[in-house]
């Protein structure tokens, strides 16, 4: 058979075999026929993940029609879609006790490679796969497509389309690959589902085996992240949502023991359910709440996936029900350095991170990372507004944000030389202290986040972080207290989850990173936004985009890391348009940036 020449290619190729699959046809497979000849569905694809330079995890679902038994499968791995030349072979069982999911490590794979896989049940085969073990040391260039929060409900998954004909070699998911909520039409995201035929199953909120398998079934139903999984290998982490909102070590917002169980119960049931639907290799048999790991891209970059949702997050400043939703709780505690006790990750994860990034040659140290890690400080007297007009949406109180927004940005704009005193007074964080916007993220556990700063700084590592959760883009330095700039940060905008926008807060957008001052009437019509000044609510912020769902393209080289934020016009229609937003190229000469 002809060897494939294009993903496209490969993709068409794919669904011909799936349609003639699902049609129940008879394709011919080596060996004889399935000793009970019933045949096997293979509803949900298949996938991989977690690639190594000798090995990657496979991955299906196969059941019988009309049976309960289990599927004895042959997985194969070959050099051509043709498989005349298999490489890697073996056995795995599809049974009940995995929900009829199968997972198998190919191995004696070679560096850099591209193969391609498939599973056979007797006379049955399975839709065709392409994955990708990691590079050799020599590699010259990677490129990763990278992934946060795909709500079903609220629209296609686009974005997932997209990014098959991208060019990207693998696929990172940072989080919320599933969300928890019920179909309720009132619930988070759900509102146009029943429009959309994007109503989720179960109907109730996930808890149970059962329920977890139901809506991880549902998600992996949809084409086109079926598609993505068999196009290229993923690497996956959870966040809160695979298991219930805002979660950390010893429970979370969106769990009531008294109706849904012990917490214990219910996070051990997500991450089993979470392990027999993901291409993820598992890295304590003991203990399925272990997935921080790392992985190699050649001399280019190292990846250290980090778990910051489970394996050691203590609860949250805002979760105790203060008044000032935890503000002054953690504003004393920053100010004590008191919470060195309140940390995200746990003293054992942090010591793999450091003595990791300090065991590396690579040239990029690439932080794969559930939740924003930048300093997102926010003015106080621009969040008291808010926060007034939030609770009282009137005129006024309305009115009363923009005024604190632009008294703000005009006093940060004006040289210190010529600002009033009232001025002078909004640009001191004395007198106008700056705040975080939300305690969930890193900046809910600063001293952590500053001792991990400081220590890769002090390493002379060159630092990227790849961040999910917050549903929009973002670009920002990563900054220590002292302003010494220690990395920098790629957070990567949602694949449908509602962002600052269903908040009506995307109008914010050029105040939040200043380029509010490089747009009509400040400046001629014409003339090009300045990125990078720094003259943003947020000192740390350079780029936003507030509104568009996507993904991240990430190419990185010795010499640089480019990421393209890549937009979809809608997630309403499957009849969609791709665009780059904005790419933003950091240099490994001096982690200088560069805007186009």
């Amino acid at each position: 058979m002809t060897q494939v020449n294009s993903r496209r290619d490969f993709i068409i190729k794919m669904a011909s075999v799936s349609s003639v699959v699902a049609a129940g046809s008879v394709l011919s497979a080596c060996g004889g026929g399935s000793s009970n000849d019933l045949m096997p569905q293979f509803n949900y694809g298949v996938a991989s993940g977690d690639p190594l330079a000798d090995r990657v995890i496979l991955w299906t679902h196969a059941r019988y029609v009309g049976s309960d038994d289990s599927v004895a499968l042959t997985y194969q791995v070959a050099t051509d879609v043709g498989f005349s030349t298999i490489v890697s072979t073996g056995t795995v069982n599809a049974s009940a006790s995995t929900g009829y999911t199968a997972k198998a490590d190919a191995l004696g794979l070679s560096a850099g490679t591209s193969y391609y896989f498939r599973f056979i049940a007797g006379r049955w085969i399975s839709p065709v796969g392409l994955t990708r073990t990691l590079p050799a040391a020599s590699v010259t260039s990677v490129k990763l497509a990278v992934f946060s929060c795909s709500l079903y409900s609220a629209g296609y998954f686009n974005a997932y389309d997209a990014a098959t004909r991208s060019g990207a070699e693998y696929a990172l998911h940072l989080g919320d690959y599933i969300y928890e909520y019920g179909s309720d039409p009132a619930k988070f995201g759900n509102g146009s589902a029943a429009a959309l035929g994007r109503v989720t199953a179960p109907a109730n909120e996930i808890v149970t085996l059962d329920d977890y398998r139901t809506r991880y079934a549902k998600y992996r139903s949809d084409p086109n992240l079926k598609a993505l999984h068999a196009t290229m290998p993923w690497i996956t982490v959870w966040d809160d949502h695979e298991i219930a909102n805002n979660a950390y070590m010893d429970g979370a917002e969106n769990h009531n023991s008294a109706t849904q169980g012990p917490w214990a119960a219910r996070k051990a049931t997500a991450a089993q359910v979470y392990h027999e639907w993901m291409p993820i290799r598992v890295q304590d048999p003991a203990n399925l709440l272990k997935i921080y790991r790392r992985f190699d891209f050649g001399n280019i970059f190292t990846l250290h996936m980090l778990d910051t949702r489970i394996e050691g997050r203590t609860k949250q400043y805002d979760a105790y029900g203060d008044l000032d939703g935890g503000i002054t709780r953690y504003a004393t505690a920053l100010a004590n350095r008191t919470d060195a006790t309140h940390p995200m990750i746990s003293a054992t994860q942090q010591n793999w991170l450091t003595t990791g990034t300090a065991a590396s040659n690579a040239t990029w140290q690439i932080l794969g990372n559930q939740d924003i890690m930048a300093r997102m400080w926010f003015p106080a007297n621009v969040l008291q507004a808010q926060n007034a007009a939030f609770a009282a949406p009137t005129a006024a109180n309305q009115a009363a944000v923009g005024t604190a927004i632009n008294s703000f940005l005009t006093a940060k704009a004006t040289p210190a030389a010529f600002r009033t005193p009232t001025q002078a007074g909004l640009v001191s964080t004395t007198s106008n202290p700056r705040l975080p916007y939300s305690l969930d993220s890193w900046d809910g556990y600063p001293i952590q986040r500053e001792t991990i700063l400081q220590t890769i700084r002090g390493q002379g590592k060159k630092l990227v972080t790849l961040s999910g959760d917050s549903h929009n883009a973002w670009f920002t330095n990563l900054t220590t207290f002292d302003g010494s700039k220690a990395g920098v940060e790629f957070a990567v905008p949602s694949v449908t989850a509602p962002g600052f926008e269903s908040l009506g807060l995307d109008a914010l957008q050029s105040s939040l990173d200043g380029t509010l001052f490089s747009l009509p009437p400040l400046v001629p019509t014409g003339t090009p936004v300045v990125y990078g000044t720094g003259l943003g609510l947020v000192d740390d912020l350079n780029y936003v985009d507030a509104k568009r769902r996507g993904y991240l393209l990430v190419t990185a080289t010795s010499a640089s890391v480019k990421g393209e934020y890549v937009f979809v016009d809608t997630i309403t229609s499957t009849l969609y348009t791709p665009s780059v937003g904005r790419t933003v190229t950091v240099s490994a000469a001096n982690m200088s940036v560069a805007y186009t």
